[in-house]
């Protein structure tokens, strides 16, 4: 997988990121990142994919409130958040950009894996090098990609969804 497929880096553009657990990687997905497919299609088969997965499950119980607690943090000096959802092994958040996009998901991942491996008595690395990364094209395409973030824990059957999710909509 690519460090950064890519991405669109503009201060001030709406982004949707997706970053997931080292352990949560094996080889139906490495399968999947070298397909030659579209590469918002990939990412959906792997988030279908990964939703359904025990693998790299830290995301859980006083992890979940962690994740969004440092999250909101960030706003608004790296940028402003909208939303995001905690799932076991990944997360899905949307925002618009007030610092250059690496340096924001530098802090973002490296401020979460040290409090994250700190509270389960971990060390190493807790996240997949790299992110998904897709810039809003338009008012509609944030509307779905909101939606899309609010309802991953429930179309994952999650029992604690609701408290996977923050929206400032909400």
């Amino acid at each position: 997988m690519n460090e950064y497929f890519g991405n669109y880096n503009q201060i001030n553009t709406y982004q949707f990121i997706t970053f997931r657990t080292k352990d949560s990687i094996d080889s139906f997905v490495q399968k999947l990142n070298i397909e030659d497919t579209n590469e918002s299609i990939k990412q959906h088969k792997i988030d279908d994919y990964l939703d359904q997965s025990d693998n790299g499950c830290y995301l859980n119980n006083e992890i979940i409130d962690l994740i969004i607690q440092y999250s909101l943090q960030l706003d608004p000096e790296y940028y402003q958040l909208f939303c995001l959802s905690v799932i076991p092994n990944h997360v899905h958040i949307l925002f618009q950009q007030k610092q250059e996009l690496n340096k924001i998901m530098q802090k973002l991942k490296g401020g979460l894996a040290f409090s994250i491996n700190k509270r389960l008595n971990n060390s190493g690395t807790l996240w997949q090098r790299g992110y998904f990364d897709k810039a809003m094209r338009d008012e509609k395409h944030f509307q779905t990609t909101y939606n899309y973030i609010k309802n991953n824990a429930i179309k994952a059957n999650l029992a604690d969804a609701t408290e996977r999710f923050y929206g400032v909509y909400e």
